[in-house]
């Protein structure tokens, strides 16, 4: 049995993650099978949504994290990768700067990438395999720390796609803007008052996921509006210590959760939608598709 295996780093606004998967190619079906994921809260938005640039201290870290990635990938024997940054990396004065100190310390070359390649590697990672939404209209929906990414589906093809410079770090350090919610609200609901038959949402990101989690329901089965209205009320009522006793949310979770739930609900009265799927599908996962299937799928299927 040939496996191949394939790293993906994720360079988010609150949090860098890599995920390096045994991909098993057959002659029925190719197999992607997680092999492990690791998560580290360096936060990069913090620093660019205030400064406009990533502080020496932030900068430092990041690179730490991407030397450790990087043997991360060398003990599982991965043979080839990708890693992506997003919005905090976009918006960065200084990006260039420093993604060349991470080539220099360990070999691995950032590419920064749009909200539009976001959606097209998380479309890539095979999004509706594990969901059968009946609703003939979907808006896929992902928040990170740095910006929101929407775009419509109808009957499984993509349509409508745009970017908004709205995310969780971003509304922790006050600098969201009211502009923007109101842009997003006014093309949420030029779209929907265009489509005939029902509507879903299909979440994506660590926040969406974790609420999904904490209900205890298969992956298959959606979040109603009201289980979120009623689980963000509950987590709003607990400091972010008890958010991590209680609730076991990660400590750089516990404060970014509530202001990630509040676009999740805002969208879903946008769309009057009454349920979110959550197939917890990411741009890692896409990376992975996306890397085997360029370097790899005409020599081996």
């Amino acid at each position: 049995m040939k496996i191949v295996k394939i790293g993906a780093i994720d360079i988010g606004s609150n949090s860098l993650r890599l995920l390096v998967s045994n991909v098993i190619p057959t002659t029925e079906y190719t197999h992607y099978k997680k092999a492990s994921m690791t998560r580290l809260p360096v936060r990069l938005g913090e620093d660019v949504f205030r400064t406009g640039k990533i502080s020496k201290e932030t900068g430092d870290r990041l690179v730490d994290s991407m030397r450790a990635f990087a043997a991360i990938m060398k003990v599982n024997g991965v043979e080839a990768h990708r890693a992506c940054a997003t919005s905090a990396m976009r918006e960065a004065k200084n990006a260039a700067r420093w993604i060349r100190k991470v080539r220099r310390a360990t070999g691995i070359q950032i590419d920064v990438i749009d909200g539009e390649e976001e959606a097209r590697l998380i479309f890539h990672a095979k999004l509706f395999d594990k969901i059968q939404p009946e609703e003939e209209n979907l808006l896929f929906i992902d928040v990170g720390g740095g910006s929101t990414e929407l775009t419509f589906f109808h009957e499984g093809a993509s349509r409508e796609s745009r970017s908004f410079p709205i995310g969780t770090v971003r509304s922790l350090n006050a600098v969201d803007s009211q502009r923007e919610w109101a842009t997003m609200e006014a093309w949420v609901k030029e779209h929907i008052a265009n489509l005939t038959g029902s509507v879903a949402l299909v979440g994506s990101g660590g926040n969406i996921n974790k609420a999904h989690k904490l209900s205890g329901r298969p992956i298959s089965e959606p979040l109603s509006r009201q289980y979120l209205d009623r689980l963000s009320k509950q987590i709003e009522d607990l400091s972010p210590d008890e958010r991590v006793m209680q609730l076991g949310l990660n400590v750089d979770r516990a404060d970014v959760i509530v202001p990630a739930l509040a676009v999740y609900r805002r969208v879903l009265k946008w769309t009057g939608a009454t349920w979110i799927y959550v197939p917890k599908i990411g741009v890692s996962d896409g990376m992975v598709r996306d890397t085997y299937h360029q370097k790899f799928k005409s020599a081996l299927e």
